[in-house]
């Protein structure tokens, strides 16, 4: 089995062995001197939110400067810093598969060049194995080593998804690929920038191998500058503090957040929880689900997260390598934990929960196993079965799954300026699974994103692509009830007024297998996606290649999350305001939630709902 090495590498019980016990309090006597702590409170919280500054203004320089619609409109990037040793320091913004474990590429980057790493250089990895312990080949990630004074202090690295990046298919969704080499070039960490110095010849080779490549080095340059920047702002934060005081800021802040999240495991009863959650197929094998399981052992303040019993890698592309595994485990692990924490976050929390997954499962794949659709699927049912999981144990911080992505890429001409084009967008998802306590947020992106992807813009994406679209709407009744019911479900519908195109539904997901409710809440329910021809209207499942032709309509009928708690417990005042608001019909509000309510005045019958409840 492989487990993620923590901290300094140690084991769990040196780690502990190696602590030294406090010593007793002595009561200050005259004219002695108690001793202060080595940085202050407010330096410690001032250097900390300037390292998440920092990383927040790296994706707003690739915001304002990337040309793809992926990155520029729809932000799918994630940044960071770690330090000279690859331990996790700030990840303020991103998409959990792409950087949370990041740590392993910088360790791998270590390791490879070793002492030939000068300031000025820049390294570009997007390979899953030898080194990149990227997600899948179009995330591509540029590390640039930050020196202080002629030493190696720090790591930043900007990763995002690339218009393209070869492979059989544009776009890089392609289900059926042979192996890993089928889906795009494969870069192994690379120095790109040598003291300073751009390696062309090395750049012209990668972009000649993506099928835009003046997109691609103009969203590339973003990314470099991005990590310039990071690196200037971290220069001046050591000059203004000084090193000393800039790394104990560092080490005291990964202390407190590990002292804190290991009291938010204390909180759970000791035991061994399990959840589990299916893919509807792995586009290759068709129609046979595949299923990552997970018991979580929670002893003390530590947590053993387990997919030992997830399935083996398929032949398909929805196998997790290691590394994204990883990230999605420690994000829905801190979806559980106090919010307050949610921007202190950094190696402290990995140090005391423990990942493992065995080598050649669905969720540790090797070489050359495909792994396009890995952040979505199996990334997706990663986390649902880790939250399913975690809400057994911690009920009042129960989550529901979030809807199932229902992303697909379209590639042909634009007849407008004859020049191909290929789309990638989270518009279709639908929302967000309930909370204990709260209902689903509307309109998210899927559950690997966290909200950090957004929808994009209606006209920018008719000005960009020639579709134009017909109809993008919340759709009543189809989302999981419950006491806390989850987000709305989407109808989105468009036409193409471009060329005939290829459409593959890539990493979609959610036709068959539904995404679980928790504490008796009622699950997500299935999505459809249609591609309408005049009168015929044909299914297209998830995972597949078809073909749309010009004045085909795509339509989309995008599950929302699953709900939380039983719906007959619902407040009927929050379901009449569904029913006003047409998220939920008079139907559904009386035979699912059991509140009756006039279609004439909207209000509620409240003795009629009381004998229906009685009944129920």
């Amino acid at each position: 089995m492989t487990k993620a090495k923590k901290g300094n590498g140690k084991t769990v019980a040196a780690r502990k062995a190696a602590v030294k016990k406090p010593a007793a309090k002595k009561t200050a006597s005259r004219g002695s001197v108690l001793r202060r702590p080595k940085t202050d409170a407010t330096t410690i919280a001032t250097v900390w939110h300037s390292m998440q500054t920092i990383c927040r203004e790296m994706r707003h320089v690739i915001d304002r400067t990337a040309q793809n619609f992926l990155i520029s409109q729809l932000h799918d990037i994630s940044v960071g810093l770690w330090d000279s040793k690859g331990t996790t320091i700030a990840v303020a913004v991103g998409l959990p598969p792409q950087f949370l474990g990041a740590g392993f590429a910088v360790k791998a980057l270590l390791e490879k060049f070793g002492d030939d790493i000068a300031p000025g250089d820049v390294f570009l990895t997007n390979d899953p194995y030898h080194g990149g312990h990227c997600c899948h080949l179009p995330d591509w990630a540029f590390f640039r080593p930050i020196f202080y004074k002629g030493k190696l202090e720090f790591f930043t690295m900007a990763r995002a998804h690339q218009q393209d990046t070869g492979g059989s298919y544009p776009g890089g969704y392609f289900p059926n690929g042979f192996d890993i080499h089928a889906e795009g070039i494969c870069i192994p960490p690379t120095r790109v920038i040598k003291r300073g110095r751009v390696r062309k010849d090395v750049l012209d080779l990668v972009w000649n191998n993506v099928r835009f490549p003046k997109g691609v080095q103009i969203d590339n340059y973003a990314m470099l500058a991005a990590c310039k920047r990071a690196d200037e702002r971290i220069v001046s934060l050591l000059d203004k503090y000084g090193r000393e005081t800039v790394l104990d800021c560092v080490k005291q802040m990964i202390g407190r957040t590990e002292r804190a999240v290991r009291e938010e495991i204390r909180k759970i009863p000791d035991g061994t929880y399990y959840g589990e959650s299916a893919t509807d197929d792995d586009g290759t094998e068709l129609d046979v689900p595949v299923s990552v399981r997970v018991d979580i052992t929670v002893k003390g303040d530590e947590m053993t997260v387990d997919f030992s019993k997830s399935d083996a890698q398929r032949k398909g592309f929805i196998n997790s390598i290691y590394a994204a595994t990883y990230g999605n485990a420690f994000a829905a692990v801190i979806l559980t934990i106090d919010p307050a924490l949610a921007d202190y976050h950094n190696e402290g929390t990995m140090i005391p929960v423990h990942i493992v997954a065995p080598p050649g499962s669905v969720c540790n794949a090797q070489y050359p196993a495909t792994v396009g659709a890995s952040p979505v699927n199996v990334g997706n049912q990663i986390m649902e079965s880790v939250l399913q999981a975690l809400s057994k144990a911690r009920p009042d911080r129960a989550v529901a799954a979030w809807g199932k992505h229902r992303g697909d890429y379209v590639f042909g001409v634009d007849h407008r300026t004859n020049e191909r084009y290929v789309r990638t967008s989270f518009d279709y998802d639908g929302s967000s699974g309930a909370v204990a306590g709260f209902d689903g947020y509307q309109g998210v992106s899927c559950l690997t994103a966290l909200g950090a992807v957004s929808r994009g813009d209606v006209e920018e994406m008719e000005i960009r692509l020639p579709w134009r679209l017909v109809k993008y709407e919340m759709m009543p009744d189809f989302a999981g009830a419950g006491k806390w019911r989850g987000g709305p479900g989407i109808y989105w519908a468009a036409i193409n007024q471009g060329s005939d195109s290829g459409i593959a539904t890539g990493s979609s997901d959610g036709d068959e297998v539904q995404g679980f409710g928790a504490l008796g809440g009622e699950p997500s329910p299935k999505s459809r996606t249609y591609i309408v021809h005049g009168e015929e209207k044909k299914r297209l499942k998830p995972h597949r290649l078809d073909t749309v032709k010009t004045g085909d309509m795509v339509e989309k009928f995008s599950s929302g999350g699953g709900g939380v708690g039983n719906a007959a417990e619902r407040d009927p005042e929050m379901v009449r305001e569904d029913v006003e608001n047409e998220l939920v019909s008079f139907q559904a509000a009386r035979e699912v939630y059991k509140v009756v309510i006039d279609p004439a005045t909207l209000r509620v019958d409240e003795r009629a709902t009381r004998a229906l409840r009685a009944g129920h």
